[in-house]
C-alpha cells in the first residue's frame, strides 16, 4: 500500500496516463529522427508522427492543422501569441485587455508590454469570478488590439463565456485570444464557433507530458500575424524556430486524443466525486465555495474557511492529501492567491484556502479519505484556537 499522499492537484500537473507514455516510447528510442531530416526514414517516421499529432489537437478545437504551431508549453504559447500580436499590429494600435484573474503567464507579459509603451487594461471580475461583458464591450476603443481572456481559470476553474467574448470582438475587427491551457480535453472547444484567433494549449494538464504546448493561430477569416519570438531555422511556419520534440509532440497527440474521446462520461465521473466532496465538506461552518458553483471544470473545487490559518490547515492536511493552498506560489514567492482577492476576499480568507483538483486517477475512496481528514484537521484547528484565545 501506498504512503504517498493523495493526489489532488490535477490543475497544477497531471500524471501521465500510461497510454501516452506507450506512445511516446518508440520516438525515444528506434524512431528518434529529426521531423525536418525528410531524406531519409528517420526524418520521416517522425514527421508523420508530428503530423498525426498536428491533426488530432486541429480536430480536438475544429481548427485546420496548419493553423497549430508547437511551443514549450502554455507559457511559451501566451507570450508568442501576445507579444507577437503586440509587434505585428503596433501600427494599428497599442491597447490590450485582459483579466484580473488570469495566468501570469498572461499578465506578466502584458505587463512587460506596458513597460514598452502599450495600454493594458486588466478587467476586474465579479465575486463569482466572471467576467463582466457590458464592462469588457464599453472598454474595447479603435485602437484596441488584443483582448485574452482565459477559457477556465486554474484556480477557481471558471469558465469564462467565450462565445460572447468572441462575437463582441469579432464584431469589433479585434484579436481574441484564450488561454485554454486548463480546458484542452475537458470542455468542447470549437475556434469557429466561438470565433477565436489565439488559443493556447498544454500537455501536461490533460495526462501528457511536460514541456510542450501549442499555439492556434488563425489563417483565413481573418489571417492572424504574429511576429516570432524566437528565431533561427524558420520551423514552425516561421513562428517558433527549433528542433520539434517529437516524443513530446506524440505524447501531447495521444493524451489529447484520449481526453476527448472520453471527455463526457469523464466529466460526469469528475462531478460526483466533486460533489460527494463538497457534500461531506460543507457540513462545516463558515466554509464557503470560490468561483461560480456551475460554470466551473467538473474536477475544480475551490473553497475558504473562516476561523482557520491558512499556514496551519496547509500543514494539518500534510502528509494525508497533495492539494494547493490559498497561497499563490510564483518562483517561491509567497503571496495571498491574486485571483482569490480578485473576488473580493480578504487577504486572511483568501489564505484559508483549498484548490481541490479531481482527476482521472482518483477514486470514491480517496475522496472519502481526503473529506475525513479535512474535516477532523479544520475542527482541531478552530478548537485549538478557540482554546489559545
Amino acid at each position: 500500500m501506498s504512503s504517498r499522499p493523495i493526489y489532488l492537484d490535477c490543475h497544477a500537473t497531471t500524471p501521465i496516463d500510461e497510454r501516452v507514455l506507450n506512445a511516446m516510447i518508440p520516438y525515444f528510442t528506434e524512431k528518434f529522427g529529426n521531423a525536418a531530416s525528410i531524406s531519409h526514414i528517420y526524418g520521416w517516421e517522425s514527421e508523420a508522427a508530428v503530423k498525426q499529432a498536428r491533426d488530432i489537437l486541429a480536430t480536438a478545437i475544429n481548427a485546420n492543422p496548419e493553423e497549430i504551431v508547437f511551443t514549450s508549453g502554455a507559457t511559451e504559447a501566451n507570450n508568442l501569441a501576445i507579444k507577437g500580436v503586440a509587434e505585428a499590429y503596433f501600427a494599428k494600435g497599442q491597447h490590450i485587455v485582459t483579466v484580473a484573474t488570469e495566468h501570469k503567464a498572461v499578465l506578466d507579459p502584458c505587463e512587460y508590454l506596458k513597460s514598452m509603451g502599450f495600454e493594458i487594461t486588466v478587467l476586474p471580475v465579479n465575486h463569482d469570478g466572471l467576467i463582466d461583458l457590458e464592462q469588457l464591450e464599453k472598454t474595447l476603443r479603435h485602437d484596441t488590439i488584443l483582448v485574452s481572456v482565459m477559457a477556465a481559470n486554474n484556480e477557481i476553474g471558471v469558465l469564462q463565456p467565450l462565445d460572447k467574448i468572441g462575437k463582441m470582438c469579432r464584431q469589433k475587427e479585434i484579436i481574441f485570444h484564450t488561454d485554454a491551457a486548463q480546458a484542452i480535453g475537458k470542455i468542447p472547444l470549437d475556434v469557429e464557433a466561438l470565433n477565436i484567433d489565439l488559443m493556447s494549449l498544454t500537455a501536461h494538464k490533460v495526462y501528457g507530458p511536460k514541456g510542450i504546448g501549442a499555439l492556434y493561430v488563425r489563417r483565413r477569416n481573418p489571417r492572424i500575424k504574429l511576429a516570432a519570438q524566437q528565431h533561427g531555422g524558420g520551423h514552425e511556419r516561421g513562428m517558433r524556430s527549433g528542433t520539434l520534440y517529437t516524443p513530446q509532440i506524440v505524447g501531447f497527440g495521444k493524451a489529447v486524443e484520449i481526453a476527448v474521446a472520453e471527455q463526457e462520461t469523464e466529466n460526469l465521473r469528475l462531478q460526483e466525486l466533486r460533489e460527494r466532496l463538497w457534500k461531506q465538506l460543507s457540513t462545516l461552518e463558515g466554509i464557503y465555495i470560490n468561483g461560480h458553483p456551475q460554470k466551473r471544470l467538473a474536477g475544480n473545487l475551490n473553497i475558504s474557511l473562516e476561523g482557520v490559518d491558512g499556514a496551519a490547515l496547509s500543514l494539518g492536511l500534510q502528509p494525508m492529501v497533495a492539494v494547493s493552498s490559498g497561497s499563490a506560489c510564483s518562483s517561491n514567492n509567497v503571496a495571498p492567491s491574486y485571483v482569490l482577492t480578485a473576488l473580493g476576499h480578504s487577504e486572511k480568507l483568501a489564505y484559508a484556502s483549498v484548490r481541490f483538483g479531481i482527476g482521472r486517477f482518483n477514486t470514491v475512496e480517496e475522496i472519502d479519505k481526503v473529506a475525513e481528514h479535512f474535516i477532523t484537521t479544520v475542527k482541531s484547528l478552530r478548537s485549538a484556537s478557540a482554546v489559545s484565545c
